[in-house]
């Protein structure tokens, strides 16, 4: 891609009231664009980065036996009333109705639509386990969305929804998402903190979130130093030595990222999903489900990596591989050539062609899109190309060859 024709350039101030370090970066180096309070346009850099976090969760769901499906975000009232969560979700459901006169609800979760299916499609015993996920818009009726992509009210999530025939069987399955999630967070850069949580709206009596400590967060947390047990519990409550060693707690702050719930069969006895035994029975399905905000995971990857000069992507999400540089017109025969192999070889590049902006300004936007690796062809390198990471100050001089050949 060549930046010259890039749609959402790169900014020289930030908008009033971007207070978050993710909000300013993204909004600042063209990746997000705000259309209403907290509702925004991943432009083409922004949506390189969705995709590719989007790429490593859906890897890591089907591992662990994931089946993708995509379900309506537009929801039927009576779905609501048998889970008994029209009049009682907070934040409130975003509420309409259709020409007709019927109610539908924005969904927020998909709890009702989920359990719905199971019990239409699960009979026996045979049938199980299922596990089911979706990467589709949410919308929260939130009272006030802050930090930019930290909070907002329309937003893509990966639900994930399993269905066991026993209480044993949902353990293990909500053990080994737990670990899979665990895996995610490194892959996308950081390592993240898992917190005895409350369920809240959602249910079930035990709960899980995974918080990336940050002093910006706005989520309290009490870790055990020694240990590592962390809870976001009754914290003005709960007295401040570790229930498991009873060692000392300190308060952090941190950003959740993922939450994971065991619903039991919560859903299933309200809304008659049940399945038949080997005996002929009739059980509920026992239930579990797993949430991931993408576009807060991408903000919380700039939360934890960047520097003041701007965003430091993880090579696994990066939008692109490369930031090649064309300095002065003299050189530009040789840049060219370089942008050329490299897109041969499948190398992804962001090519800054520009002819009316100066070299400081190319250098200062590519520190602030924060691709992994920068690379700069002048007279000054004559016919070798400057390479230098973004997250370092060291520079080498390769020929093309040697480019290429640490991409291979």
């Amino acid at each position: 891609m060549k930046y010259s024709q890039l749609f959402g350039k790169s900014l020289r101030k930030v908008p009033k009231g971007t207070e978050a370090v993710s909000h300013k970066l993204l909004v600042k180096g063209g990746f997000i664009d705000q259309l209403a309070a907290g509702i925004y346009s991943f432009l083409p850099l922004g949506w390189r980065v969705h995709s590719k976090i989007e790429k490593i969760i859906r890897e890591e769901m089907d591992a662990i036996g994931g089946q993708e499906v995509f379900l309506p975000a537009l929801q039927p009232k009576e779905l609501w009333e048998k889970s008994d969560r029209w009049a009682h979700m907070d934040p409130p459901l975003w509420q309409t109705q259709d020409r007709h006169g019927k109610e539908y609800a924005l969904g927020p979760t998909h709890e009702e639509v989920m359990t719905d299916l199971a019990a239409r499609f699960i009979k026996s015993y045979k049938d199980l386990p299922l596990y089911l996920y979706q990467i589709q818009n949410k919308f929260r009726n939130e009272m006030r969305s802050t930090g930019g992509l930290l909070r907002t009210r329309e937003f893509m999530m990966k639900d994930l929804y399993s269905f066991d025939r026993t209480e044993k069987e949902m353990d293990k399955y909500y053990e080994k998402v737990f670990q899979t999630y665990l895996k995610i967070f490194q892959r996308c850069g950081f390592k993240a903190m898992p917190v005895e949580a409350e369920s809240g709206a959602i249910g079930g009596e035990i709960c899980h979130e995974f918080m990336m400590a940050c002093p910006t967060g706005e989520d309290k947390i009490l870790v055990c130093e020694k240990c590592g047990w962390a809870s976001s519990v009754n914290l003005d409550k709960m007295k401040k030595t570790c229930p498991q060693c009873q060692g000392k707690l300190k308060e952090v702050r941190g950003i959740e990222n993922g939450h994971i719930f065991k619903l039991g069969t919560l859903y299933s006895e309200k809304m008659g999903a049940l399945y038949t035994d080997k005996n002929g029975r009739k059980k509920p399905i026992w239930m579990g489900c797993y949430g991931i905000g993408l576009g807060r995971l991408m903000a919380t990857i700039v939360e934890a990596s960047h520097d003041q000069k701007g965003i430091i992507w993880p090579e696994s999400v990066a939008p692109f591989q490369i930031h090649l540089v064309s300095v002065d017109p003299s050189s530009q025969e040789l840049t060219d050539k370089v942008y050329s192999e490299l897109q041969k070889t499948g190398v992804e590049v962001l090519y800054d062609d520009r002819e009316e902006v100066t070299a400081g300004v190319k250098f200062a936007d590519a520190d602030l899109i924060g691709i992994p690796v920068r690379l700069v062809v002048s007279e000054k390198t004559k016919d070798k190309i400057e390479w230098k990471k973004r997250k370092e100050e060291k520079t080498q001089l390769l020929t093309l060859e040697q480019v290429i050949k640490k991409f291979q």
